[in-house]
């Protein structure tokens, strides 16, 4: 006797859902692409025009700064700190909710904040440094072209490394206690433990969070077109950003339509070279 598909059936609902919402849209902006707005095909027409911007080049570049500056802080800050909070010493709850709440506070609402803090003539960060006497003039964080870009990764950093540090410091607990003892034993130092045992035991911990992180970098924009829109010059203006102007400020959705595929494409082959980076290393560690 065959038994009914009940499984397939429970899970219709989902797949229709995933189809609606994933599979539909995807279609639709290929068709996008490859159409002019009357709706008549024109082949890769499109994706040239695009890619004969010169706004296009640069904001790639933009995104790379973007996503890899901001990472590789994230990750660092969020492993130092996951590593300091889970030390014995009082008062360690407290320190630990209070680490969370950037990560907390809603992405806009954490923009406009930082965005009046770097202000030229009223921001708390110039008059704490002039104050002090670090600068002698304010400085136009978000105008100046060499400080615009890092104020953004920075605002980014600050945004997301409690999240880096939440997720190693849970790796950190699973780690033996026995290690650490045999390792004081044969007089192992504070820093001998982290490099030798901490580090390589949170290994895969930080390896999926980072994944995480290029995927959120290369899709967030609430930070940078919140505060700048991309200015001043482009300077801050990456492909997502571009493809927002292009369809909704512009109102060309072909265009927009063919840069995501570009963009939708590059990124998956970032991540499947990071994936298959990882799983080389992790053939030549067996």
């Amino acid at each position: 006797m065959k038994r009914p598909p009940t499984g397939l059936l429970f899970a219709l609902p989902a797949l229709i859902v995933l189809l609606l919402l994933i599979a539909y849209p995807v279609i639709y902006t290929g068709i996008l692409s490859v159409t002019d707005i009357r709706g008549n095909y024109v082949g890769s027409s499109n994706f040239v025009n695009v890619l004969r911007s010169r706004a296009t080049p640069q904001a790639f570049i933009n995104t790379l700064w973007w996503v890899g500056g901001s990472i590789v802080f994230q990750v660092v800050l969020g492993t130092a700190t996951a590593i300091l909070l889970n030390q014995e010493f009082r008062g360690r709850g407290a320190v630990r909710a209070i680490a969370v709440i950037p990560w907390v506070v809603p992405g806009i609402v954490a923009a406009t904040t930082w965005a009046w803090m770097f202000h030229t003539e009223f921001g708390i960060i110039n008059y704490m440094m002039t104050s002090a006497g670090v600068l002698d003039q304010p400085i136009g964080w978000l105008t100046n072209p060499n400080t615009v870009m890092p104020a953004m990764i920075a605002i980014n950093v600050w945004k997301l490394f409690p999240f880096v540090a939440i997720m190693v410091l849970a790796g950190l607990q699973s780690i033996p206690k026995d290690l650490y003892e045999a390792a004081r034993v044969d007089g192992a130092t504070f820093w001998d433990e982290v490099i030798h045992i901490t580090l390589p035991q949170v290994r895969p911990v930080i390896i999926a969070v980072t994944l995480l992180l290029v995927i959120w970098g290369l899709n967030h924009i609430t930070t940078i077109y919140a505060i700048t829109r991309g200015g001043p010059a482009n300077l801050t203006l990456i492909t997502p950003i571009q493809i927002f102007r292009l369809a909704f400020e512009s109102f060309q959705f072909n265009q927009a339509a063919a840069l995501s595929l570009i963009f939708f494409v590059v990124a998956m082959a970032i991540v499947a070279v990071y994936i298959r980076f990882l799983s080389s290393n992790d053939e030549v560690a067996r």
